[in-house]
């Protein structure tokens, strides 16, 4: 048994705090799976950082990072998660109870992030924050334990005349810590990988749905485009954007996603089943070319007139 100096030890607690904090992350996105997706603490965290952001700040990082703005803020939540967890590992290295509780700490803000939430259905939206910082501090008890518990060594010459093995104040169990963190990180790879492939298929059938979804013909036709309409000028976006350029202007980290052959009717005339029918001027469906200023003014007129 080799004695563990100063100089290896703190970066190997360091790397317990990062294991530990990616355990968390990893259950708690998978019990995500087993709740909602916005259950998630990187998602409750990010959405009540959003809700909370000056509107200045949220116009530049529009203009800074474009359609990436969300992916930016969860890789900046996700950097800070890490910093922290390093922290946490070297505090633990010397306080071990107290690093454990500071796991623990997150998970509770975690799940105070997700029952907040104005879409939160229940108090089981915390359950993902809980049960990941559940595991995140256990694991870091025990790989800091590794490092702070000697290993006892075979008997030698120099041991005590009783014939117990002498151990160094410095030693550790540098086989445990291994073993622990290796089954650890791929332990958190693969619970990770899972709850984030349950998460991405729970919208697959809503998705697919769309497709079996036919819109009656319009009555009434939109106007041909004028030829002039398109500059053609590098740098300028078309005069109408396809769907898959469209740029989803909202503040939601994960978006709901809806059946859209559910047998509903709503208030401003249009009937979901007669689209399903395929009946011509049931719903007395008309095609215009619309910018998004006008498009958004006749979405809030259309609210005020079902009630919402």
């Amino acid at each position: 048994m080799k004695p563990l100096s100063k100089g290896i030890r703190l970066p190997l607690a360091a790397l317990s705090g990062l294991l530990a904090g990616l355990a968390a992350l990893a259950v708690a996105e998978l019990v995500s799976a087993a709740v909602r997706p916005e259950s998630g603490p990187v998602i409750a965290v990010g959405g009540a950082a959003i809700d909370r952001t000056p509107p200045a700040l949220k116009d530049w990082a529009i203009r800074h990072f474009g359609t990436s703005d969300k992916l930016v803020l969860q890789l900046g939540i996700l950097a800070v998660l890490a910093l922290l967890a390093l922290a946490l590992g070297v505090l633990a290295l010397r306080f071990r109870r107290i690093g454990a509780a500071g796991v623990l700490l997150f998970g509770v803000v975690g799940a105070l992030a997700a029952t907040s939430r104005p879409d939160s259905t229940s108090t089981a939206d915390a359950l993902p924050s809980v049960i990941g910082s559940l595991v995140g501090a256990a694991l870091l008890y025990l790989l800091i334990g590794r490092l702070t518990t000697p290993r006892h060594a075979a008997p030698g010459p120099e041991d005590a005349p009783d014939g117990r093995a002498a151990t160094a104040p410095d030693g550790w169990d540098r086989r445990g810590f291994v073993i622990a963190a290796s089954a650890s990180a791929a332990a958190s790879a693969g619970a990770g990988l899972l709850g984030r492939s349950l998460n991405g298929s729970r919208g697959e059938g809503a998705v697919a749905s769309r497709g079996k979804v036919l819109l009656p013909r319009p009555v009434s036709a939109a106007r041909p485009i004028p030829s002039g309409a398109a500059l053609h000028v590098p740098g300028i976006s078309p005069f109408l954007t396809p769907n898959g350029d469209f740029y989803r202007v909202d503040t939601a980290l994960v978006v709901p996603k809806v059946d859209a052959t559910l047998d509903t009717r709503t208030d401003v005339g249009f009937d979901r089943r007669a689209a399903r029918r395929g009946d011509a001027g049931v719903s007395g469906i008309t095609r215009r070319v619309r910018n998004l200023r006008c498009f958004a003014g006749l979405l809030g007129v259309l609210a005020r007139a079902s009630g919402c």
